[in-house]
């Protein structure tokens, strides 16, 4: 659930620079796997409301919003190795099925493709627009065509490419090393508070430089330029330049 648990972190960090809360917001996610149950889990912990999730058949949209019931379901779903989530919408009376859709078209406040790569195009970035969406925060590897991020960066969307936003599973799967390496044990408590903070740091590095280069906002510039200077940084350390 890492990598679902920071998207939102970090989804968080964007919406309180803004002077927003995530409580409140409606989000639409697509997928039904780990990163999807992950990103569901904790939006509604923190008391956002998820409308969608989706699957190789089509999705589901729930107005009521995922709760505890719903969301352990996914996981039943997940495990029957069926590929579908139809099966939700005939258990969850008042949720429905789109056959052969995905959910960007979908009125929320945020989107966070959680999936796989290229499922959010162009067309669907327009409908996410025209329909007052705000943030797209991708939970999955470049899961936005390139045509779709740029449409959505200059229409005012706030964007956090996969590269930032997705880092928790990575980040976790570095603790876990740490605690090998030096033979330690911390609770899933410790470990949640490690992955809060940086997931924390990586929205700062992004947008602290996407503003000193010139392109505030853009956190898909920040994030180039971050990394980039991490590494070059690295290198010059090593003495390799």
């Amino acid at each position: 659930e890492a990598t679902g648990f920071g998207a939102v972190y970090f989804l968080r960090q964007m919406l309180e620079k803004a002077g927003m809360d995530i409580k409140g917001q409606t989000i639409a996610i697509s997928g039904f796997g780990n990163v999807a149950w992950g990103a569901a889990t904790k939006a509604t912990e923190l008391g956002a409301k998820v409308v969608t999730i989706s699957g190789p058949d089509g999705y589901i949209y729930d107005p009521a919003g995922l709760d505890a019931e719903k969301i352990a379901y996914m996981l039943e779903l997940r495990a029957s190795n069926n590929d579908v989530v139809e099966p939700y919408a005939k258990k969850f009376p008042g949720s429905q099925f789109f056959a052969g859709k995905k959910p960007w078209e979908v009125k929320v406040d945020i989107a966070m493709p959680c999936a796989t790569q290229n499922e959010l195009d162009l067309d669907d970035a327009k409908k996410l627009v025209a329909n007052g969406c705000k943030y797209v925060v991708e939970g999955a590897n470049m899961p936005t065509t390139t045509d779709a991020t740029t449409f959505l960066i200059e229409n005012g969307v706030y964007f956090a490419p996969g590269k930032a936003a997705n880092a928790g599973g990575v980040a976790v799967s570095g603790l876990e090393m740490s605690q090998n390496h030096e033979h330690l044990s911390w609770t899933f408590e410790e470990v949640d508070e490690k992955l809060k903070g940086i997931m924390n740091s990586i929205y700062t590095a992004a947008a602290s430089a996407a503003a000193e280069y010139g392109h505030e906002g853009n956190l898909v510039f920040g994030a180039n330029i971050a990394g980039f200077l991490k590494v070059a940084d690295a290198m010059m350390a090593q003495g390799v330049c």
